[in-house]
């Protein structure tokens, strides 16, 4: 691939990526509401799974949610039925976390985590379309030319190689803000209540989107 391609598609990115959005406030509600290693975990499976979006729209499949509005709102659906389901969770499991002596954090171990954001970066459908409509435009065709989907595939990690760095910096942000409420006796409940408000409000908002939005 023409390294300015990749570069121009590198800076596009960077400007989509950088002004918080869905990833972001997912990232920011799971900091909130468990920690900064499960946020972490969360990004990685966040990228993982907009990267198995990535190879997807590459072998082709990203036409089929652009194209299809019955497949566009199962994915849909599902990811927000996702998001509500983790939400009303951690709104649960305030209980555990009065800020009452012996008060702790609800365990969060790192492989649920990452199943966790898995799933949301595989059923966010926004991500989908826009890989199938903007990778194509970067993919060259002349002679000599890799494949336009191995283009396609490289193209979208760099995409996830940056929403990787930039999500982390956004949960390690957030995380830390949890960790001055810790040191506050009856905030960490109320913070955590928080943070699955922020995701059932997103739940919510992909569920009644569109392509348009």
């Amino acid at each position: 691939m023409a390294i300015d391609r990749v570069l121009a598609f590198a800076l596009l990115a960077f400007v989509l990526i950088v002004v918080p959005g869905p990833s972001v406030l997912f990232v920011v509600g799971r900091a909130l509401a468990v920690g900064r290693r499960a946020a972490l975990a969360t990004v990685v499976g966040n990228a993982a799974g907009e990267y198995v979006q990535a190879i997807g729209v590459g072998l082709g499949m990203g036409a089929v949610l652009e194209t299809s509005d019955a497949v566009f709102t199962a994915v849909k659906l599902a990811g927000a039925a996702y998001l509500a389901y983790l939400g009303v969770q951690a709104l649960r499991d305030r209980s555990a976390l009065d800020g009452g002596p012996g008060s702790s954090p609800v365990p969060h171990s790192d492989r649920r985590a990452l199943r966790e954001g898995f799933v949301v970066g595989l059923t966010n459908p926004k991500t989908t379309i826009f890989f199938a409509a903007v990778l194509p435009q970067f993919a060259a065709t002349s002679p000599g030319a890799a494949p336009v989907a191995v283009q396609m595939m490289v193209l979208g990690a760099v995409f996830v190689a940056i929403a990787l760095v930039s999500d982390s910096v956004w949960g390690i942000s957030a995380s830390r803000a949890r960790a001055w409420f810790l040191r506050s006796p009856g905030r960490l409940g109320t913070l955590r209540a928080a943070g699955g408000v922020i995701m059932i409000g997103l739940a919510a908002r992909l569920a009644v989107s569109s392509r348009a939005d």
